[in-house]
C-alpha cells in the first residue's frame, strides 16, 4: 500500500528497476554467441557460462567507464564545467563503439594462397594386417 500512495517510492523502485533491466539488456547484448542460451545440463558447466557472461558484461562496463572518465577529465582539462545533472544521463551500458566480432584486416584478402600438398612425405598410413 506504501508503494501505491507514495510517488517518490514509485519513482525510486522505477529507476532502481530500469538500471536493472538495462543491466540485463546490455548482458544479453554482451554474450551474442548461441544467443546466451546455456545448453548444457551439467550445473558446473552453467555455473561457468554465468561467471563467464558475468565477467564479461563487467569487464566492458570497466572499460566503458574508463574511457567515459578519461573523456570528462580530458573536458575538465581543457575548463569545461561538468554538472551533475550531465553525469546523471550517463551509462556504461553504450554499445555503439564496441565491435563484438573484433577488426578484421582484409588488405590481404586478395592474395592467393599457395596449393595446398596433401603429400605427406615419409609417413606409412598402410594398416598392418590382423593376425
Amino acid at each position: 500500500m506504501r508503494y501505491l500512495s507514495d510517488p517518490q517510492l514509485r519513482r525510486r523502485t522505477t529507476a532502481a528497476t530500469s538500471k536493472v533491466e538495462s543491466y540485463n539488456n546490455f548482458s544479453a547484448w554482451c554474450r551474442f554467441g548461441d544467443e546466451g542460451r546455456v545448453r548444457d545440463n551439467d550445473p558446473a558447466e552453467q555455473e561457468k557460462h554465468i561467471k563467464f557472461s558475468t565477467l564479461l558484461t563487467d569487464a566492458v562496463i570497466f572499460h566503458t567507464t574508463l574511457d567515459m572518465m578519461s573523456v570528462l577529465r580530458q573536458l575538465a582539462a581543457e575548463g569545461w564545467e561538468t554538472k551533475p545533472e550531465d553525469l546523471a544521463v550517463l551509462s556504461p551500458y553504450e554499445t555503439m563503439r564496441i565491435n563484438r566480432f573484433g577488426v578484421y584486416a582484409t588488405d590481404e584478402i586478395t592474395i592467393t594462397p599457395e596449393q595446398y600438398d596433401a603429400h605427406l612425405p615419409d609417413i606409412d598410413l598402410t594398416l598392418d594386417p590382423v593376425p
